[in-house]
């Protein structure tokens, strides 16, 4: 095959270049150049996408005898990573910019370009396993699906930050480093074959906040926006200078005026960016245990779910025969429209309700818990018992979602999660597997944990 191994200049990129070449493929090596002003040099392990990291991803495709090349993509990379990320902060969300660079240019404009030139894969060095399977079908037919997994590497695991690429996507993508247990095992790869980066650091911060200050970043962005920070019953205990700064979860930084009557830490736990006010709180206001997830998207190829009951307390809703279902309009003064039949992984049956059984994963390296999932056809249908009627479509009409764009609801079934914040990533597993991906729309206690 004909593959383009996308070279960061860290060893990672380098042995995944190297293991396909040793493979047999023909293998291009190019350096993505995302920074419109790039620094000269890295500082140990703040940032990437300098210029001497692309100096180290030539020098090892020198090694490896293969063609290279640097695609400029700093246009695109601003005006979709970077732009989301400020647009999401201002929002008063939370984001994940890695998530948003795998979608946009790693699996978008960089596997595009590669495709327009005849390439049939693009090979990176992130630590995660594609694995293909037949699987049978309702009809008892059989089919082949690719699945994304885990890496064997828990430390360095990134099926969360891929799954956002999608199935089709990911179709015409290479992980040789999916089978590595240790991070030292790569690094063992790259002295063997003589890669100089062999003992580079990792880069760990955000690419274009390299010094690591997003508070400051974002400052230098959005400016400064000066409001108030208020307690849940509304007296304010303290100023800031940009709602946009703060986040779901966050405790230090707040610079409170006064401290909580009983002594205790307080956190975030609601930014409103209509009003420019940060609300803070007690911890056991961040535990949630139901998320509705925006913008689904399911690995595996699909199979209908089966229909999901009307939304409403539970006396008032009665199951109707699905043909009558089917032929009875809604109607303004009637409980809400039945949510409609969409699309889950071929293998995973639901039940009668649509729900099935898996673990969701909130943060790249979060640990995941076990939740019910389904998948419904509007993002209201996922705000079940706790979220008042004004919170669904304030948040709805505020993230600018498409109300015909397919959701998730979340119901966890073992501990709560604490710091649960719009914006984030949100992705369901299935032991290794991934099952699907959404963006966290709104989290929340249900009535009965309350």
């Amino acid at each position: 095959m004909r593959v383009l191994a996308a070279m960061s200049g860290g060893v990672d990129s380098a042995v995944a270049a190297a293991l396909a070449v040793e493979a047999g493929h023909d293998v291009v090596g190019v350096h993505m150049a995302l920074s419109r002003n790039r620094d000269q040099f890295r500082t140990g392990s703040r940032g990437c996408c300098s210029i001497e990291d692309a100096g180290d991803a030539r020098r090892a495709a020198d090694v490896l005898g293969i063609p290279y090349y640097v695609w400029d993509l700093s246009e695109r990379f601003e005006d979709t990573v970077v732009a989301d990320f400020l647009s999401e902060y201002e929002a008063g969300r939370t984001p994940n910019p890695c998530v948003r660079c795998n979608e946009h240019i790693k699996f978008e404009a960089l596997l595009d370009k590669a495709t327009a030139l005849g390439f049939d894969a693009v090979a990176t060095g992130h630590y995660a396993r594609i694995e293909t399977r037949e699987v049978t079908l309702p009809d008892g037919g059989r089919r082949t699906v690719r699945e994304l997994h885990r890496s064997p590497n828990d430390a360095k695991d990134q099926s969360y930050v891929l799954a956002v690429a999608g199935p089709e996507r990911l179709a015409r993508a290479m992980f040789p480093l999916g089978g590595f247990a240790s991070k030292d095992e790569v690094r063992a790869e790259a002295a063997k074959r003589g890669l100089s980066v062999s003992a580079k650091p990792d880069s760990y911060d955000i690419c274009f906040v390299a010094d690591g200050d997003t508070r400051g970043f974002l400052q230098s962005r959005l400016g400064s926006r000066p409001g108030s920070v208020v307690d849940v019953d509304g007296e304010v205990v303290g100023e800031h200078d940009g709602a946009y700064a703060f986040t779901v979860g966050q405790r230090r930084g707040l610079a409170l005026g006064r401290p909580a009557a009983d002594g205790k830490a307080r956190y975030v736990v609601d930014v409103q960016p209509a009003t420019n006010t940060v609300v803070v709180g007690p911890a056991e206001l961040l535990s949630v245990d139901r998320i509705a997830g925006e913008k689904a998207l399911w690995f595996d190829g699909v199979l209908p779910a089966a229909p999901a009951p009307q939304v409403g307390p539970p006396s008032l809703v009665e199951p109707l025969p699905l043909a009558e279902r089917v032929e009875t309009p809604a109607s303004p003064a009637a409980p809400r429209p039945l949510v409609e039949p969409v699309e889950t992984p071929a293998d995973v049956v639901p039940d009668p309700d649509g729900w099935f059984d898996a673990e969701v994963q909130v943060r790249a390296h979060g640990v995941p818990v076990p939740a019910r999932v389904r998948s419904v056809a509007h993002l209201d249908d996922a705000y079940g018992d706790g979220v008042p009627e004004d919170a669904r479509s304030a948040s709805s009409d505020a993230d600018g979602v498409n109300p015909s764009a397919s959701a998730m609801e979340i119901e966890l079934t073992g501990t709560p999660l604490r710091g649960v914040a719009a914006g984030q990533s949100l992705v369901v597993y299935r032991g290794t597997r991934v099952l699907g991906q959404a963006t966290v729309s709104r989290a929340w206690r249900s009535a009965a944990s309350q």
